[in-house]
């Protein structure tokens, strides 16, 4: 299987490579993706709904425009931009819709860490949208600037305080970036989006 992701933010060379060689580790056996930048003209950063918006716009564009020969378009964000707007009509599933969807089916009730409060907002109205909102306990602020994706240290201190302000009728939490690892030692179980969408992505083609 060959899937094709593009980021939802301009990053650099840098950063790019960090994000493909984090793919590169998560992929199951017989499956490979290709990371594209999404360009210039797109947001540095998801602070606001308006740049969220702007993400959504170039990560739709991106993706139509997809080159050929790739089996799943998934885009790099856990905010899941286009896969509404391009239901139907091309082969897009979401990280946070394979991710959130597999613990509904499981009867877990979810918890969500957001790393500011725009994007806190959209996850909770990307769950209602997929009809789970029931199943969503919350969405806990982590308060970090966009550079702290790549700080797994300053990540990791602000997720572990935010785990602690989740109440006992949680059952997992699932970290809120596609593109940070998740190495908490809390008690409550976190749930790395990322990781698990392509264990499901992997799944589904071996049926």
């Amino acid at each position: 299987m060959r899937i094709f992701s593009v980021t939802p933010i301009h990053v650099g060379p840098e950063e790019l490579r960090r994000r493909q060689a984090r793919y590169d580790a998560l992929l199951p056996t017989g499956v490979t993706l290709d990371l594209a930048d999404i360009g210039p003209a797109a947001p540095r950063a998801l602070d606001t709904a308006d740049e969220i918006g702007a993400s959504t716009d170039a990560v739709v564009a991106a993706l139509r425009t997809a080159p050929a020969g790739y089996d799943v378009l998934l885009p790099d964000c856990v905010l899941d931009p286009g896969v509404a707007e391009l239901r139907g009509e091309l082969p897009v599933v979401g990280i946070l819709q394979l991710s959130l969807g597999w613990q509904v089916i499981r009867g877990r009730r979810s918890g969500m860490v957001a790393r500011n409060e725009a994007i806190a907002a959209e996850l909770s109205d990307r769950a209602s949208a997929y009809g789970w909102g029931q199943h969503v306990a919350g969405v806990e602020v982590l308060g970090l600037e966009v550079d702290a994706i790549a700080d797994h240290a300053r990540w990791d201190a602000a997720l572990d305080s935010a785990l602690g302000r989740f109440d006992s009728s949680v059952d997992v939490v699932i970290n809120g970036c596609s593109a940070v690892p998740v190495t908490s030692h809390h008690p409550l179980a976190v749930v790395d989006p990322t990781s698990l969408a392509l264990r499901l992505v992997a799944a589904g083609d071996a049926r």
